[in-house]
């Protein structure tokens, strides 16, 4: 379920109105700003000292690009916003525990990977700032999705580390031409239809496979990986039990995911090709697939590889077969030893509220966590030109409402690594899946214990 930080480039997209117009009568969300005494003493800002606040990021997460950094100096003009980034998640997140650790060398604010989420609630909630206990706080849990703030809060509930950035409902994007050219329908209403069940998009993709006129090379589905790293998630577990304890041999989401992605690279209709490499990023403008599960940043990542010249020859089906689910996103904590934790809060409410995640939408893709966004009609109105004027806003925000998220655990990114790296050789290399399997629970021991 981690995303790698290359997951997160991408362009604005959506067919919509220009940068929306911020909120400026404060750096919080649509609650209470506090006290008359409370805003004198610290400013709307958190602080009205001249301030340059540190934000710890992996990848991009676009709020530069989009150009919130800017407004919020405008709002706030003793704030300075500079960013700390790391390219690659993992050594992000290797970087921030050694910090942690040590308790020195923390940015003013950190961005927390929902790969690594389960890891800083269970064992770094102490060393964040509690979104439940903020003085005048004004992020309001009723503002997000619940399984999103549900994810960042300890089991009882009493601690919240980060607020929400964005989140990953899932569709199909799928190039439309290359159906046609094989002779199949491509339309995403009918589409829609012919995919509702994993076992509907086998046999599909087994029609394109069969097609005398598709692309020479060209296959139905980018990688066995990728069906399987979206159903997992349709179980009621995926790689932990209810308990949050790795429980691979024993998950309906896992046992499921294995056999549709099985059966997909042994009917010959996957790619094999590993994605976020440079083979699969070529393969986005040369043909060598039709399909692949497409959250809502995946549309930035597609435009990017792809290019200009493939505007309107990709589409996005409204259906996930199997069922809603999402794939990525994050959240912004505050350590408690930041060195300007005031501001830090300050700074995260007001990237949190309604405003700045709609303009994260409009200006990349990045699905908002906050319901209120999400229903805002700058979101849930959006379509997108370069995928064939599909209704964007309305694909994802119906899946986002749908959506159902298993428990998460410690180890989901290594456990994850562990499965499809089996299942790219039972593509490339022929193992039965079987055999595969077994490897993978054995590589997952030596992580788990």
């Amino acid at each position: 379920m981690s995303r790698s930080s290359t997951r997160r480039k991408g362009a604005a997209l959506l067919a919509v109105s220009a940068l929306a117009a911020f909120v400026l009568a404060g750096c919080g969300g649509s609650g209470s700003s506090g006290s008359a005494g409370d805003q004198a003493a610290a400013g709307p800002c958190g602080t009205t000292a001249d301030t340059t606040v540190t934000v710890g990021l992996f990848g991009t997460f676009g709020f530069k690009e989009a150009g919130l950094w800017d407004a919020y100096h405008k709002l706030c003009p003793n704030i300075t916003v500079k960013e700390d980034d790391v390219e690659q998640s993992a050594d992000y997140w290797t970087r921030l525990k050694t910090r942690l650790a040590s308790g020195s060398g923390l940015d003013d604010v950190q961005g927390i990977e929902i790969g690594f989420v389960a890891d800083v609630v269970q064992n770094h909630a102490s060393q964040f700032v509690n979104w439940n206990t903020v003085p005048n706080a004004t992020a309001d849990k009723a503002e997000f999705f619940p399984w999103k703030w549900q994810l960042a809060s300890t089991s009882d509930g009493q601690t919240t580390v980060g607020l929400g950035t964005d989140i990953g409902p899932e569709a199909i994007c799928y190039r439309q031409d290359l159906l046609k050219q094989a002779g199949l329908p491509s339309d995403p209403a009918t589409l829609a239809q012919k995919w509702k069940t994993w076992d509907d998009f086998i046999a599909f993709g087994k029609q394109y496979e069969a097609s005398t006129s598709k692309p020479s090379g060209s296959h139905f589905v980018d990688s066995a990986a990728s069906i399987f790293s979206t159903a997992v998630y349709q179980g009621t577990e995926a790689y932990d039990n209810a308990d949050g304890q790795p429980d691979v041999a024993n998950s309906d989401g896992v046992k499921n995911a294995w056999t549709y992605a099985s059966q997909a690279a042994q009917d010959g209709i996957t790619a094999g090709l590993q994605q976020f490499t440079p083979e699969w990023n070529k393969a986005f403008s040369s043909g060598a697939f039709a399909t692949l599960a497409c959250p809502t940043w995946m549309m930035g990542y597609i435009q990017g590889q792809a290019g200009d010249s493939y505007a309107g020859k990709w589409d996005i089906a409204p259906v996930l077969p199997g069922g809603a689910t999402n794939w990525g996103g994050s959240w912004l904590g505050v350590p408690d030893k930041a060195a300007h934790k005031d501001a830090a809060i300050a700074l995260v409410e007001w990237l949190s509220a309604k405003a700045q995640q709609v303009t994260m939408w409009k200006q990349g893709g990045h699905f908002p966590s906050n319901s209120d966004a999400a229903a805002d009609p700058g979101v849930a109105k959006a379509t997108s030109a370069y995928f064939s004027n599909a209704p964007v806003g309305q694909i994802f925000g119906d899946i986002a409402q749908q959506m159902k998220i298993p428990p998460i655990g410690l180890y989901d990114t290594q456990i994850q690594q562990a499965l499809t790296t089996q299942l790219t050789n039972v593509e490339t290399k022929g193992t039965s899946p079987d055999d595969a399997f077994n490897d993978a629970l054995d590589a997952i021991k030596q992580v788990t214990g």
